[in-house]
């Protein structure tokens, strides 16, 4: 019996009623659907879906009433600030030390498409901070310098958590641990170390979600760190290399 299998057969058998009447609601079972999905599909499909449904809980809004106890970060809720679509190619005309060029060079190289947050409706503070988290979550990857791999996604994640309670971030980080504990437990010391150094990382930073990125594509990276108090991960690939390489 796969993973698969098994967690269908836990949701055929279970008394749903034993474990709450929320889980009987569609966008329970759908996040459930979701986080058993991310088991075996590694595309942002089963992503996307567990943000939809989340989004319609209270967890959203609740982690925006945490964001709005920080009167930076509850004029960027309240403005409903949201920049104009990344332009990369017009930010490779910054200079290479710029945020705005390192930024771009990365998501070039990688293939990497800035405008996945378009398709959110913004019809709350919720569904905003989403929008808003998703247009700059490759600026957040650069700026603590995790890198796009699991584990790096899931020290991101981490990063999240203390500076507000981000919702899918506990589902990711969950589901990895789960992941790594059944199916793949020689990586649990690694993965462990990257949620321990992006919980310590986010504790000492300065709220991310506060920032106007666009407004100053042209600062240093390495400026734009020491300000927002990150020290950044340094390991082979991850996007704090390409400042080295540029600066050597």
């Amino acid at each position: 019996m796969n993973l698969r299998d098994l967690f269908n057969g836990l949701q055929l058998s279970v008394q749903l009623s034993q474990i709450g009447h929320q889980i009987e609601n569609p966008q329970t079972l759908a996040i459930f659907k979701s986080f058993v999905d991310l088991f075996t599909d590694l595309s942002l499909d089963p992503v996307g879906e567990m943000t939809d449904a989340l989004m319609k809980t209270p967890a959203y809004n609740l982690a925006a009433q945490s964001l709005k106890q920080n009167p930076d970060c509850a004029a960027m809720i309240e403005s409903r600030y949201m920049a104009k679509p990344h332009n990369l190619e017009e930010l490779l005309c910054y200079p290479k030390d710029s945020f705005g060029y390192i930024y771009a060079s990365y998501l070039i190289e990688k293939g990497y498409d800035p405008d996945l947050y378009s398709d959110i409706v913004i019809n709350s503070d919720g569904s905003y901070v989403e929008a808003r988290i998703s247009q700059t979550h490759d600026i957040w990857h650069i700026i603590t310098g995790f890198d796009t791999s699991i584990i790096g996604e899931i020290g991101l994640q981490a990063f999240h958590l203390p500076q507000f309670p981000y919702p899918l971030a506990t589902m990711l980080i969950a589901n990895s641990l789960m992941f790594a504990t059944l199916a793949a437990p020689e990586t649990l010391p690694n993965l462990l170390d990257a949620i321990a150094q992006g919980w310590e990382m986010g504790k000492k930073a300065k709220p991310l979600f506060a920032q106007k990125w666009e407004q100053a594509w042209d600062k240093p990276l390495i400026q734009w760190q020491r300000e927002l108090n990150i020290e950044p991960i340094m390991y082979q690939h991850s996007p704090i290399e390409k400042v080295l390489q540029l600066q050597s």
